[in-house]
């Protein structure tokens, strides 16, 4: 079935994305990935393109349009390149939110203009050692002292996290609150006792920089506090349902891109005399993967709209979040197995896309937290 969900927008932005992709991207990502870091020149050109920051007012310098569906075009024509070192969708649908919803005009004046040229690159700091998706385990915490807050603790497998000019860090303002005893403060590239630590070495995503973050009794002027103090949870609570759904559009359109390219090989490679795809089990195989990627396209289109609509709800984002990401690690696993030794082998992009698919259901949420959060919201 044809997806009706673009507009001729949208395929015009796909365009200008591909062609970004092609000249500023393509060329240099295999060097990336042997640096274990994009080179930040992308990032300015990313900015100059008009690639960071879609839905930012233009006053800003953003594109002034509040349509989810940008950020999706963006996510899928990188993953489709294989690109995944290149952190705009961190920048764009995990972070931009918190700048654009929760900061006074001082902030946004701050922050929000070289956040969509480039030269602000910005991360999110939750996951600690002993505390991933179980955010009321977090230990970091911020005390008051006059115009500051002093921050001590430490962060781990933080996406930009080597590049990161501005992260908002989660930390405790109040131990004795629970749930509403945290904090999003927003620290700055410099800030004295703010270190970095490992460029972490990953299982895939070689050329997307991952770190350790150090905060030793850091001195963050009030002036950072993103929201409201004590806010921090219901902050997350209201923001981390487009995440999960950035990740759901990315799952599907990897899991596509992979299936595409094996249909292919299936339709080319042979085996006793006849191509491999015309082997019953390999042709019911390829059935399987062509519907249930049909399935999650025609949800996730779904979702998108109820997103931009205002009506996409934490629950309709953990069934997003795992379902997708589970299938993507089925296809790309089975695509594996249909290219034979060659899908072994990383010249081959269905290797790369089984090295880097793999923290899909990990990341934003896994796969058992988001069926806890389903769970509870069926009464049981």
């Amino acid at each position: 079935m044809r997806s009706t969900l673009y507009d001729a927008e949208h395929e015009a932005f796909r365009d200008a994305v591909q062609a970004f992709v092609a000249k500023h991207v393509t060329p240099f990502h295999e060097q990336w990935e042997r640096d274990g870091v994009v080179d930040r020149s992308v990032w300015l050109e990313g900015g100059a393109q008009g690639l960071l920051g879609t839905d930012v007012p233009e006053q800003y310098g953003g594109g002034g349009v509040e349509d989810f569906r940008y950020n999706c075009v963006i996510g899928e024509e990188l993953t489709r390149a294989g690109a995944s070192g290149v952190g705009f969708t961190l920048h764009n649908d995990v972070v931009a939110p918190y700048l654009l919803r929760l900061t006074t005009d001082e902030q946004k004046d701050r922050w929000l203009p070289p956040f969509v040229r480039g030269e602000l690159v910005t991360a999110i700091a939750m996951t600690e050692p002993g505390a991933g998706s179980d955010l009321q385990g977090l230990r970091t915490t911020a005390r008051r002292d006059g115009d500051h807050f002093v921050l001590s603790g430490s962060k781990t497998f933080i996406t930009n996290g080597v590049l990161a000019d501005l992260v908002l860090v989660v930390a405790r303002t109040d131990p004795e609150a629970g749930a509403r005893g945290f904090s999003l403060l927003a620290v700055e590239r410099g800030m004295p006792g703010f270190e970095r630590g490992r460029n972490l070495e990953k299982v895939g995503m070689k050329a997307q920089d991952t770190a350790e973050l150090f905060f030793d009794e850091v001195r963050v002027p009030a002036a950072n506090l993103v929201g409201r103090e004590g806010g921090g949870f219901v902050h997350l609570m209201e923001n981390l349902p487009q995440e999960r759904l950035s990740i759901a559009v990315v799952a599907v359109a990897g899991a596509q891109h992979v299936f595409d390219l094996t249909l292919r090989y299936c339709q080319e490679r042979t085996a006793f005399g006849t191509p491999i795809g015309s082997f019953q089990h390999n042709r019911f195989l390829l059935a399987e993967m062509a519907t249930e990627l049909e399935l999650a396209r025609t949800f996730i289109d779904k979702a998108v709209l109820e997103h931009n609509a205002g009506r996409f709800t934490v629950q309709d984002a953990a069934m997003a979040k795992w379902w997708t990401t589970e299938l993507q690690k089925r296809v790309v696993d089975a695509c594996v197995q249909l290219h034979g030794g060659y899908g072994y082998m990383l010249e081959y992009p269905v290797a790369k896309a089984f090295l880097d698919s793999r923290v899909q259901t990990i990341y934003g949420g896994t796969t058992e937290v988001m069926k806890e959060i389903i769970g509870r919201s069926l009464g049981v």
